[in-house]
This record gives structure tokens, sequence and C-alpha cells, in this order.
């Protein structure tokens, strides 16, 4: 593990107040406790109820009247149960296939697969649920909830610690555990008697000491996490004990990280009897405190937007209590923007990676930032096209203003499928004809030295 106890210590900053720069504008409200915010690929923005319902928001902010998901006979809600999670697969606009967290009805975790109603977009089919996972919660709190799928294709998985106060069990550095975990499976090639499969490159892949399905660990309840979807780098928003709340940054290269509780909480020592040398935890990259009331970090995403300058690369999040949204920079600098007056649960974005934030009263607010972009067309981070996707036979590639320096294309294991280096070029078509179906990963690096990480499916 890289990064050292003593080597953080240089890096911790002090709390900065500036004067406010980000603003937040009502979207859409009449929702019952929106917990989670999500896109299929398309202009709808999908709203998670606790209750265990989905509803449709459109562009234009209407709700739509007939609810996509309706699961709340199945689900325990209240407190922090319920229907908590979504993520929609890669290949959704193909295969239909969406997939859910929940509180089943005896108080633990299930993740699902649900399918589209084939004959309309707009409604799921509440028959079509296929077990995923499923993890029994010792406690009513420190549910976790998130799913995310990585610019990999595989799908991650947030579990806190099972719950109480302090980690009772020490369930987060237990290895043969999945509690107090980010998990990550593979949900397209399902194997070991299971609904799932394991990658290959999994860090604790052939540990008998530890469960394949792990990715990273010793998280108290990463309530939130995303992914850059420029860098493809995840954030985790962990949910502290009583005094402090982290926000960890993990490169897309990384895995096996441990995060350090119930060792530490953020950069302060919380119990750690039997615990590892502080050299083999992996401290957060920004942290801040339970002063002026706040009291949980709700995670949330870096904006990758075209319509405002000021913010490009910044890591949203907020707290529970206080109201406060802050962002973070690649630096670990924090900004706190003050209280903006919410009970902020959630962050998501749109297809266009405008953020949005969810207040636990029922109301989708905007983000903005305080500069507009100039010509939104010369954002640098919204500035590469891939013609079509999901591609068959060739595919386009370009990027705006920048020349194309090298091309590469990894398959899900990681292995390198096609390379094209020495470009200089600000267009090209590649073929693809001979790609088999399924998943892939695409790197684009300009001469300017900005890389893109995307997902390309091939059908």
């Amino acid at each position: 593990m890289k990064n050292t106890f003593l080597t953080l210590l240089f890096l911790l900053f002090s709390l900065i107040v500036i004067a406010q720069e980000v603003n937040i504008e009502l979207f859409a409200s009449g929702f019952s406790s929106p917990l989670n915010i999500q896109n299929a690929g398309d202009d709808r923005l999908f709203i998670v109820e606790q209750g265990g319902i989905i509803k449709i928001l459109n562009p234009d902010g209407s709700i739509n009247p007939i609810d996509f998901l309706d699961i709340s006979s199945l689900t325990n809600g209240g407190g922090e149960r319920g229907l908590l999670g979504l993520a929609f697969h890669p290949d959704y606009n193909n295969n239909g296939y969406f997939y859910v967290y929940y509180t089943d009805n005896s108080g633990d975790t299930q993740v699902s697969r649900f399918s589209v109603d084939g004959s309309d977009p707009n409604i799921a089919d509440p028959g079509s649920e296929l077990f995923i996972i499923d993890v029994a919660q010792p406690f009513s709190n420190h549910n976790g909830g998130c799913l995310e799928f990585g610019p990999d294709g595989y799908l991650y998985i947030g579990l806190g610690d099972g719950g109480s106060a302090g980690d009772p069990g020490n369930r987060a550095q237990n290895l043969l555990l999945l509690l107090g975990k980010l998990l990550r499976i593979d949900i397209d090639n399902p194997g070991g008697g299971n609904n799932y499969g394991i990658p290959g490159d999994n860090p604790f892949v052939g540990d008998p000491d530890a469960l394949d399905e792990i990715w990273a660990y010793g998280l108290r309840n990463p309530w939130k996490f995303s992914f850059d979807s420029n860098t493809g780098d995840l954030w985790i928003g962990d949910v502290g004990q009583g005094s402090i709340e982290e926000i960890n940054h993990e490169l897309s290269t990384e895995g096996g990280l441990n995060y350090g509780w119930r060792c530490y909480e953020g950069n302060s020592p919380f119990n750690t009897a039997g615990c590892p040398d502080p050299s083999e935890l992996t401290f957060p990259v920004a942290q801040y405190t339970h002063t002026s009331g706040n009291c949980s970090i709700t995670g949330g995403n870096v904006y990758r937007g075209n319509i405002y300058s000021d913010i490009q690369g910044l890591y949203f999040f907020a707290d529970v209590c206080s109201g406060m949204i802050g962002t973070v920079d690649d630096n670990g600098n924090l900004i706190d923007y003050g209280d903006f007056n919410g009970t902020w649960v959630s962050f998501g974005e749109d297809i266009n990676g405008e953020i949005y934030i969810a207040s636990l009263s029922g109301s989708i607010y905007k983000i903005q930032g305080g500069e507009i972009l100039s010509n939104p067309e010369n954002n640098i981070f919204n500035t590469v096209i891939m013609i079509p996707n999901p591609a068959s036979d060739s595919l386009f590639l370009s990027v705006k203003n920048q020349k194309i320096s090298t091309i590469t294309i990894l398959d899900l294991k990681g292995s390198l499928i096609f390379s094209d280096k020495d470009l200089s070029v600000t267009e090209i078509t590649i073929p693809v004809v001979n790609l088999s179906k399924g998943v892939y990963l695409i790197k684009i690096t300009t001469q300017d030295g900005n890389s893109f990480v995307k997902k390309l499916v091939i059908k």
C-alpha cells in the first residue's frame, strides 16, 4: 500500500470557507424520500424512493404518472433501510437490465436484477427479479446501499460495517466477511453456482483468508461512491463515527486498499487494537469534522458537464444534517460553500454530465457553477465523440480541438485487444468487426496529455 500515515499527515488541510460560487436550482419536487438519482443513457432521470418505488423524471421537470418500478412489498423501509440503490447495465439499451439494492422484509441486504418491460421503456417488469447477492445485516444501521458500474463493466457494491457503533464485531477489517467492503462482481459471466462471477483481477482471488468478491475494505458506511466519467477514478464518501467524515479517492488502477475503519476514523486513531501498521492503510484524501452541525457525508460526483467552467473536475459532496455542499479537487483541497438548507442524501448525473442533488424532503435540485463556458463546445471534458456505441463493424472517434495520440482497447479482464500509437489526428475510424460481443474499455490519449476512458459496447 503506497499511502502511509506519515505521508498523509503532511496533506492535512484546513477547511476553507469562501464566498459562495456554487448554487442550486429547484428542478422538481413531490418525491417521497428520494435516495438515488440515475440516468439510463438517455435524457430521463430515474429517482429512487426509499419506500420501494422508482419514478421517471423528464428533462422538462415533469414526473411520469406511472411508476417505473414498485417493489414496496419487498422492501423494509425507514431509518437507513429501504430501496437504496440503482444501476443500469452498460448495455441497457439492448438488454434492458438494471440492478437495485434494497433491504428485504427480514432486514437484510438484497441486490437483484430486473428488466424493463418489452413493450414500454417507461415501465419495468416487477416479476423479472433475479437475485444476485444477499448479505445478512446484524443491525438496522450502516446498510450501505450504493451500486455503480465501473468503466471496466463490473458492478461495484458498497456495504456498511453491519451497524451498531464502533464496529463491535470488527467486520470491516475481516476479509472473510462482506460487510464494511466494496465488492466488485461480474454480472455477465456467472459461475460457481451464483448469478454472478468473480473478475479474475479482483485483489483477493485465490486467497483462502479473504472473499473473492472484495475490491476494497475498511469502510464504515460508504453511503455513496461514484466513478469519474473522464478518468475512471473512484470517489467514496464514507460516513464517520462521531467526529470525522471522510472522502477517499482511488485511482482506476488500484484495488485491495484498506481504508482503515475501525482502526481510524478519518486520519485519527479510533480503535487500533489488533490493527495493521498505518503504512498498510490508505487514508482519506480529504475530511471534515462535526462542527457547524455536520454529521453524515453524502458522496457525490465529479463535475464533467458542459455548462460551467469553474467547477470542472471538482468532486461534489454534501452533509445530511448541516445542509452544507462542498467540493474537493485532485489535490485534496476541500471547499465548504455553506448551508444550502437541504437534507442532502444523494447526487446524480444526467446524460450530459450535469449534476443533481436530492433532499430527503422530496426535492431534486440542479447544481450550478459560477462561470458559464463562453463556448460549451470547447469544453475539454465533453469533447470525445464515439459513433456508434454500441458498435458492430467500425467505430468513429473524434476529439474536438485536440489531436489523438494513442488509442487502446482493453477487455474486461484487462487484456490488451487493440492499440494504435503515435497518431496525430483529430478523428479516426477503427475496425471493431473482429471484437466479440460484449463490453470493452477504450482509452484515448491526446497529444496535450489528456486521457479519456470510455465504455465501448460491441453488439
